[in-house]
């Protein structure tokens, strides 16, 4: 009897201190994480650069991409709720940016170009006025509205640009909307046709309060299906990088609900399964360090440069990088699996982690590290590192009615028998001990 006594309690005990363990290293994820939107943010304009040198040090780079501010104002809500800095001057920078954004930041019909000068908010790079991106930095703009709820100046100035959106227009008569639009050239000739990161572009369109679009362009694009071994899931059938089963979920709650075609939180598990699997076996023929502490690509630096790559099927010129960001952005989905991989990245590859966290992507084989960090991918290891914690960027963004409208408009409906999301490993651990409870008895 004391035996089993002492067994559980030892099993109690390691799993208590593995929790505090990991609780400690996903918040230095956060932390630091909060760090790059903290330094690398204008603090006039709150524009966040696209890109930084990993250890903080100062360069002459000034693009922002208004995806990173959207990102940017969601991990300041965060680092606001956690005490993470000064609250007062965190709340200081969430209005500078919003006044910024309705006041200045270079668009047309509510949209917003892809990249601007961080100081100026003047187009760069003869850049494509951005539906997707526009929709990124409008949830940050909504989280923003949502959790400052006694701030009257963040919630109007927050709303008056969500309703300038003309979702309408970016249709350019289709029941698509348009990838982009150029002064020179007019719309792009790619659509939001097939299913991918779209997902929170058309809710916040079919949401709208000023400019909707009909609720029934939700059925417009495809959903393609693809099966690798045994995993049957909807994406991108020429090969997606893992972020398109990330970005829409760093603020849609869609967990435990699905429409008339999927479950898409759980789409996104099986995604990141399949993922796993395909790395582990498949290129890891080719490239023997893939195993199941290191794996996971999506969109990244490369040696060679920026690459969207990814698989199933494979995307891409895989070449044994790892990119964390693809394994940090699937911590909801498969939480355990991919924390151990990014355990093991920082413990075993010291060179992968600076002041901002993990850099972008890095190949041990070819002794590349990558001198950088990009804005959006510190933003969806931090935002999908802090839903899987606490659920605070779902709970604080599906406040809002437009969002919640949406989803109730494009006939999503909660699972039938849902159960509350649990850990597995504590699941398992809590039946082997009630089995053994039971057989002393």
């Amino acid at each position: 009897m004391k035996l089993i006594q002492f067994i559980l309690l030892s099993v109690f005990t390691i799993l208590a201190l593995g929790e505090s363990v990991d609780e400690k290293f996903l918040d230095e994820i956060e932390k630091n994480g909060f760090l790059y939107f903290w330094e690398q943010a204008d603090p006039i304009t709150g524009q966040v650069k696209d890109r930084a040198f990993a250890n903080g040090s100062k360069d002459d780079r000034h693009v922002s991409s208004i995806a990173a501010t959207g990102f940017g104002l969601s991990v300041l809500v965060i680092a606001h709720n956690r005490n993470y800095f000064n609250q007062s001057l965190i709340e200081k920078r969430v209005m500078n940016t919003l006044k910024f954004i309705w006041e200045n930041l270079e668009g047309h019909k509510g949209f917003f170009y892809h990249f601007v000068d961080m100081k100026t908010g003047k187009r760069v790079w003869n850049c494509e006025l951005s539906s997707i991106d526009t929709a990124i930095l409008i949830n940050g703009v909504l989280t923003s509205k949502e959790y400052f709820v006694n701030n009257e100046f963040i919630k109007e100035t927050a709303m008056n640009i969500y309703r300038r959106v003309d979702y309408k227009w970016m249709l350019n008569g289709q029941k698509v909307l348009s990838m982009g639009w150029k002064p020179e050239e007019g719309f792009l000739k790619d659509s939001w046709n097939r299913y991918c990161e779209l997902m929170m572009l058309v809710l916040q369109a079919i949401g709208s309060p000023s400019h909707p679009i009909p609720a029934e362009y939700w059925h417009s694009f495809a959903r393609d299906k693809y099966k690798y071994e045994n995993y049957t899931f909807i994406t991108v059938k020429s090969g997606a990088p893992l972020f398109v089963h990330q970005f829409s979920h760093a603020w849609y709650d869609f967990q435990g609900k699905h429409d008339n075609y999927a479950d898409y939180f759980h789409n996104s598990v099986v995604a990141t399964k399949a993922h796993k699997l395909w790395m582990t076996t498949e290129m890891a023929q080719k490239f023997p360090l893939y195993d199941n502490l290191f794996w996971g690509v999506t969109a990244s630096d490369t040696i060679n440069g920026y690459i969207a790559w990814g698989g199933p099927p494979i995307q891409g010129p895989i070449d044994g990088s790892v990119v964390p960001c693809a394994t940090a952005g699937s911590i909801p989905f498969l939480p355990f699996e991919t924390i151990a991989v990014l355990k093991y990245l920082k413990t075993k590859y010291p060179r992968s982690w600076h002041r901002y966290g993990f850099i972008d992507a890095f190949n041990p084989d070819k002794n590349w590290y990558n001198q950088d960090v990009i804005g959006i991918d510190v933003g969806i290891s931090v935002l999908m590192v802090e839903n899987f914690r606490t659920r605070f960027i779902w709970n604080t963004f599906m406040k809002n009615t437009h969002v919640l409208k949406s989803m109730e408009m494009a006939g999503f409906k909660r699972n039938s028998g849902e159960k509350k999301y649990f850990k597995e490993l504590e699941f398992f651990l809590i039946i082997i001990s009630v089995i053994i409870i039971n057989y002393i008895n």
